[in-house]
């Protein structure tokens, strides 16, 4: 029996008695129903009912080339039939990983020629960790080990991948977080610049807020520094230009390694393969997932840099790390052919000339102005819009963050997927998206915002 036999009331109800969804209040849930998502074709998804829904966050960041592609389809199906599992243990491989490993290796940094496969971003900052720390004790310094994070950063849902990250509610629930990891300041120039402070002043402050603490507990002591190039399940909280090379001099400086996390901001989402190139950087890992098969199968790949590899193949002995699905033959196969249709259809370029600088364009001249929108800003196809109740004093609503929902409620019954941060709505389209999809967002977006804005203006009444 599929789907079709049950009604919208029947799977809300089986949901409801069997199912727990990641980052969720369940009570509430269940009061409301899930909405069932059934379809999808392009930059469109589609619910039981039959509403269309203009999709701004590609799934979950992640459908970079869209929905209803074939030949991803079409790969998974041949490999599943030729050789559907085999694992990469028992000095064993199978092609598409091997051959995955070479594409990566030519479109990443120049540094950056050794891939480790999981299954999620979590997994991968999690092997990330692990082998960072593993380097540094190879190299006769284990005692080099506090890793350098920042406040309201996401670097997954594991204890190691809730550790490394900022978000305080995650650690309120950890009850022990995975040890010597601080957090400081982020590059959040709206809400953190000093009155009068410059976008590039604000940026190196933030960095310094990363040498600070590697001063303080001492270099010899400082394994890494990790940080998302963009950060964007906190809010698309995007660093001035001064931020990023004073980080990575910082980095060297003091011989700190530097983490990249590219799992949103990898595979063209910045108008480059990845972020690092976007804002010049030389990481010596860089956390992959997401968009690597636009989400049409679960796969993260960590990209590690040439220091680490050679000291682990040279000095490692063997590495006690590993999934039974890292490099799955037919995640890799489907990885394969999402990078050839990126390639083909030139999406990473269409970003960086066209429909990037169309997005920043569209969100500055018509949504900025409206009475709700404190700020906006993009970078490739990735942005937000912050929602205040004062625009010249950036005041919030009260209760924090129950606005933004209020306007992604209104967006989604009105065709537009949007999500709702705190007080930051964040999209993340689809790269196929054209100038023509980027006008229809900002018209239902808009919508949006308006009746949200009567709502609020009633409810403060």
């Amino acid at each position: 029996m599929t789907y079709q036999n049950y009604s919208l009331a029947q799977l809300q109800h089986i949901d409801a008695a069997h199912h727990l969804h990641p980052f969720t209040d369940h009570r509430d849930l269940r009061d409301a129903g899930a909405r069932m998502i059934t379809r999808a074709e392009g930059p469109f998804i589609y619910d039981s009912e039959g509403n269309e829904i203009l999709d701004g966050m590609a799934g979950l960041w992640c459908v970079n080339v869209g929905y209803g592609r074939n030949e991803l389809a079409e790969a998974a199906y041949r490999q599943m039939k030729e050789l559907p599992y085999y694992n990469s243990f028992f000095r064993c491989s199978t092609p598409t990983p091997v051959l995955l490993s070479q594409r990566l290796a030519e479109i990443a940094p120049a540094n950056v020629n050794q891939v480790f496969y999981g299954s999620s971003g979590s997994e991968s900052n999690d092997t990330a960790l692990r082998l960072v720390r593993h380097f540094w004790a190879l190299q006769g310094k284990p005692q080099k080990n506090r890793i350098i994070s920042r406040k309201t950063a996401y670097h997954g849902s594991t204890i190691a991948g809730a550790s490394l990250g900022g978000m305080q509610g995650m650690h309120d629930q950890l009850y022990g977080a995975v040890p010597n990891i601080v957090h400081v300041m982020q590059p959040y120039a709206y809400e953190l610049a000093l009155p009068g402070e410059s976008d590039h002043d604000f940026g190196l402050r933030a960095a310094k807020a990363v040498e600070d603490a590697i001063l303080e507990a001492g270099a010899e002591n400082v394994a890494a520094f990790i940080g998302e190039p963009v950060m964007g399940a906190g809010g698309v909280r995007i660093p001035p230009a001064s931020y990023w090379p004073e980080i990575q001099r910082i980095c060297r400086k003091h011989d700190v390694l530097l983490m990249l996390d590219e799992v949103i901001t990898g595979y063209g989402r910045t108008g480059e393969w990845f972020a690092a190139q976007t804002f010049g950087l030389e990481p010596d890992t860089m956390t992959t997932a997401k968009a690597l098969t636009s989400g049409y199968q679960p796969l993260s790949a960590l990209l590690v840099g040439d220091r680490i590899a050679a000291t682990l193949v040279e000095k490692g002995g063997e590495f006690y790390h590993g999934y039974t699905y890292s490099g799955h033959p037919v995640a890799c196969a489907v990885a394969l052919a999402n990078l050839d249709i990126i390639e083909k259809e030139g999406l990473v370029e269409r970003v960086k000339t066209d429909t990037g600088p169309y997005f920043a364009k569209a969100l500055q001249e018509r949504i900025a102005g409206h009475p709700l929108v404190g700020e906006v800003r993009s970078i490739g196809l990735m942005g937000a819009i912050e929602i205040v109740s004062d625009k010249a004093t950036k005041a919030r609503f009260e209760p924090a963050g129950d606005a933004a929902v209020v306007v992604r409620d209104h967006a989604i019954a009105n065709g537009m997927m949007l999500r709702a941060t705190g007080d930051t709505m964040i999209m993340s389209p689809p790269l196929i998206w054209t100038r023509a999809t980027i006008d229809m967002a900002c018209e239902r977006i808009l919508k949006a915002l308006d009746l949200a804005h009567a709502d609020l203006t009633k409810k403060a009444a």
